[in-house]
């Protein structure tokens, strides 16, 4: 079986009606209430409504957010705030951003792709999920039959087929900067020799889903809730942004922030039958400096070693771990995939938090006294806040672990990595009725 790619039947904002400045956001996942609040008050159109709707998750209540959506869809629909594009498209994302003062343009394309299981190992994830989120997107598609957001996925063409074959002389159908300072730069492709060579570039590809597992697990138990009897039935595909492997991948790590109280002696003595620690003491003159040099140390150290950082509440020291001691042991207790035991996390997780903390398995999941977070600012910040008891700091992710991972039909822990920049949710909306 081949990937099968196909146009959009693209939803998209009226621009005659709507500034897409003010209507577009980022992805549900990484939107805090008081940033949530901020975009609606950019618009009473922004696309935040739509994949964070107002109102409880309580499906028995007749005012639950999800209804709220549908009925906000609805109404945008029927007053031209969203229209139908002519005919079927897909669009062609152009993303350029500043990083650590250089220039980078990623490039990929937003299509639907048909559904598969995972068993097909046409496509691949490598992180584990969790039911809460799927769940409420679950909901959230059976009230309101679209795809607001997309799956990123990512594949390999060496020959850049698709990137060669683009216009871009065209004048784009969006040109938007996020609140992140990356501009987003949309054209339409509608014409049948460029839609057919995508289609055909990627039909003998092996897809591995970079972000968005909850959202394509939510896609398959939508198809498998519709049960649709027509193969090419809308529901039978997801909306998906395509880039290849060969381009600018930029993969942030996930940082653990432990909320649960502990003594943090304790713990270092804990850390310490395992890892090296070397400090970083700091005073208020010196620790944005010292915090550069951690973080860049903590770079360094992993392409040798596992190694991580942490940042302890009350203590005025960065700690540099190196993994010392042979834990396959221990690894072998947990029943670790061969694959998985020079990961980071899984050390991390299966030493530090389970075997030595006691978290377990669900309270790991359900982020139960632990919390994942993307911003490293923020995991320090809740340490000096003193809303946190500990933040490790993860070393960036590398796309050779991932897909010798995925490849090996092996996960990683749940949110291991952070693919930037993010996709805008607002560009295109998927229909699925």
């Amino acid at each position: 079986m081949t990937i099968e790619i196909k146009p959009l039947n693209a939803i998209l904002y009226n621009q005659e009606k709507c500034n897409m400045n003010d209507v577009i956001a980022p992805p549900y996942d990484v939107i805090t209430e008081a940033y949530r609040n901020e975009l609606l008050n950019k618009s009473a159109y922004n696309i935040v409504n739509l994949i964070l709707p107002d109102g409880s998750k309580d499906v028995n209540d007749e005012n639950n957010c999800y209804k709220n959506a549908a009925k906000i869809y609805k109404n945008w629909i029927d007053n031209e705030i969203l229209i139908s594009n002519d005919k079927p498209c897909i669009l062609y994302l152009v993303q350029k951003y500043e990083k650590n003062g250089k220039h980078i343009t990623r490039k990929g394309f937003i299509a639907r792709n048909r559904i598969e299981d995972f068993s097909t190992k046409n496509i691949l994830p490598h992180e584990y999920t969790m039911s809460g989120p799927k769940e409420d997107r679950l909901n959230l598609t059976k009230n309101c039959k679209a795809n607001f957001s997309q799956i990123f996925m990512v594949y390999s063409d060496k020959q850049r087929q698709i990137e060669n074959a683009i216009d871009y002389s065209q004048k784009p159908f969006i040109d938007v900067t996020d609140d992140f300072g990356v501009q987003n730069i949309v054209y339409k492709v509608e014409d049948e020799k460029t839609l057919k060579l995508i289609e055909k570039v990627l039909s003998d590809k092996t897809l591995l889903i970079a972000d968005g597992h909850h959202r394509y697990e939510t896609a398959l138990n939508y198809r498998n809730f519709i049960k649709p009897e027509n193969p090419d039935a809308p529901e039978n595909f997801v909306m998906s942004y395509f880039t290849n492997l060969e381009d600018n991948l930029l993969i942030f790590p996930t940082h653990r922030i432990l909320t649960r109280r502990f003594d943090a002696y304790t713990l270092l003595e804990k850390i310490k039958k395992y890892f090296d620690l070397k400090e970083m003491i700091f005073n208020s003159a010196n620790k944005e400096a010292t915090k550069k040099e951690f973080l860049s140390e903590i770079e360094n150290l992993s392409k040798e070693k596992i190694s991580m950082g942490l940042y302890l509440k009350n203590v005025n020291k960065f700690y540099l771990l190196t993994l010392r001691e042979n834990v396959n042991e221990i690894l072998d207790e947990y029943k670790v995939p061969e694959v998985l035991k020079t990961l980071d996390l899984i050390v991390l997780h299966k030493v530090i938090l389970s075997k030595e903390l006691g978290y377990t398995e669900q309270e790991q999941m359900s982020q139960d006294g632990i919390l994942y977070i993307k911003q490293e600012e923020e995991a320090f910040d809740m340490i000096d806040k003193g809303t946190a008891e500990a933040s490790f700091i993860m070393a960036y992710p590398k796309i050779a672990d991932i897909k010798r991972i995925s490849e090996a039909g092996e996960r990683m822990p749940q949110k291991s990595t952070y693919f930037y920049p993010k996709l805008l949710s607002g560009i295109v909306i998927n229909p699925l009725d």
